[in-house]
């Protein structure tokens, strides 16, 4: 092989990638992490719903089941460890007539079997006065405290961050073209040259089927399941508490209504199997669909509160489990169908292939220089007002507004750019800048100019997320194109 030979490479920069990433540097390993992206997480990890599932969802038959009550342990230590937002706000399972109350039956003895703490059915009275926004019509709820929120793309920061710290190797904008078997183990082919490791984890997302195939290392299928998702006004914060699911069906855990970590409150998904991985467009046909069956749920929400809208794809693989393990080509592991919960189990899942790494003879030797903390972010928002009046005497630049919607300064978008956001998607995921009710119509171009400033680029070189998702062109370019 050529050198330089890495000891595992990962294929794949969303939540799942992320967190096996930072779980090796744990080890005296040599790692570098591959993501197509031009960041980490802005897959399909940064259009998750941003649930931590409370441990009952899955079925007690497949992987998923117990990998999303083991992950759902470690979201604790992790939020203490890592610089992101989380909070155990529980959920509510509702149940609209006898029938549905059985099933609730079923999944809370589901979780109790488990060792899911804390699980109560409520009648329509405690229902009522827990949640009052929810519709009179509904008579129970199984009520589940162990459910969280996040933002996912900011806990990928955060492991890729401590990852980095502990010695990974990142490369973004590089796409895998192939895998080979080459004497004493793999070659990874990129857009970018080739990549020689002992180990390959394929942690591809809606690609990892390509790329086993491509490595002669299995021979599922994975079918994206589209889910559109819509963002409501924070006027609205407080409307419910809790995260509302209705009773599942076999595909989908429904439309749910889901209070944010920063507030706002967040309607859907839809999911509908589409065969283009790359279509993430949104439809009047999703938006009735969601709103319809949400204000069954809470009357009081309207498509009128919507300021924003986006669809995700789910990874689904055959069978509807997650797909975990060694394959037949010697070092190549397969961590492929992470959909519902994957998000939830990532933690998880990367303890579960730290140790098939291992039992494929991977040496594990503690890394005792490891870091488990990365450095706290200001968030100026979070501040009292002394606290930011203190902050901006000191440094001026935490007392300029960028984003007027999210309160969100100078200061902020400048640190976001120096940990890694070369893209105004790479500040709005690090910093809430242009998520707002305006969706960036106020703070848009002064994080172009902030970009412009601070990676030394002309401001026409600025994207939206990389690649060709630029936002302006220099006149001459514009008319040197009109007259070709």
């Amino acid at each position: 092989m050529t050198a330089p030979v890495y000891d595992v490479a990962i294929l794949g920069g969303g939540i799942v990638g992320c967190a096996i990433a930072r779980e090796l540097t744990r080890y005296r390993l040599r790692l570098v992490l591959l993501e197509k992206e031009c960041e980490v997480g802005f897959g399909t990890s940064k259009s998750n719903s941003g649930i931590i599932h409370a441990g009952h969802h899955s079925g007690p038959d497949t992987l998923k089941g117990p990998l999303e009550w083991a992950g759902n342990r470690k979201w604790d230590v992790l939020h203490e460890e890592l610089d992101f937002g989380f909070e155990r706000i529980g959920e509510l399972m509702v149940a609209w007539d006898a029938e549905q109350v059985e099933i609730l039956e079923k999944y809370k003895k589901r979780g109790e079997d488990r060792g899911v703490p804390g699980l109560e059915i409520w009648d329509r009275d405690r229902v009522r006065r827990e949640e009052p926004s929810l519709s009179r019509d509904i008579i129970a709820a199984l009520h589940a405290p162990t459910a969280g929120v996040v933002n996912p793309y900011e806990v990928c920061f955060s492991l890729i961050d401590s990852a980095r710290h502990n010695g990974l190797e990142i490369r973004v904008e590089t796409t895998v073209t192939g895998v080979a078997a080459v004497e004493g183990g793999l070659r990874v082919d990129t857009d970018r040259g080739a990549v020689a490791a002992r180990y390959v984890v394929n942690a591809a997302g809606l690609f990892a089927d390509r790329i086993a195939a491509a490595a002669g290392a299995g021979d599922f299928r994975i079918r994206p399941r589209k889910g559109e998702e819509y963002l409501l006004d924070k006027r609205l914060r407080g409307l419910v508490r809790r995260i509302i699911f209705p009773c599942p069906t076999a595909t989908s855990k429904g439309v749910l209504v889901i209070p944010t970590f920063d507030g706002t409150i967040m309607v859907g998904p839809t999911a509908n199997p589409i065969d283009d991985k790359g279509d993430l467009s949104t439809s009047s046909e999703g938006s009735d669909e969601v709103f319809d069956q949400v204000r069954r749920t809470v009357p009081g929400i309207s498509p009128r509160d919507c300021i924003a809208e986006f669809a995700g794809l789910r990874a689904v693989a055959d069978g509807e489990d997650f797909i975990i393990g060694p394959s037949a080509v010697k070092g190549f592991i397969n961590v492929a169908g992470i959909q519902s919960p994957g998000l939830t189990a990532a933690p998880a899942i990367a303890d579960m292939v730290r140790d098939i790494l291992a039992d494929e003879g991977l040496a594990l030797s503690a890394n005792d220089d490891f870091v488990p903390e990365v450095p706290k972010r200001v968030i100026v928002s979070h501040l009292d007002t002394a606290a930011q009046v203190a902050l901006a005497a000191r440094d001026s630049r935490y007392g300029h507004i960028c984003c007027r919607c999210e309160l969100v300064t100078e200061g902020e978008v400048v640190d976001a750019i120096h940990a890694g956001a070369g893209t105004l998607d790479g500040i709005k995921f690090r910093t809430r800048a242009g998520m707002g009710r305006c969706q960036g119509g106020f703070c848009t171009w002064r994080c172009m100019e902030l970009l412009s400033r601070e990676m030394g680029i002309p401001i026409e070189q600025v994207t939206k997320r990389g690649g060709g998702s630029w936002l302006v062109c220099r006149r001459e370019d514009l008319e040197e194109g009109s007259a070709a």
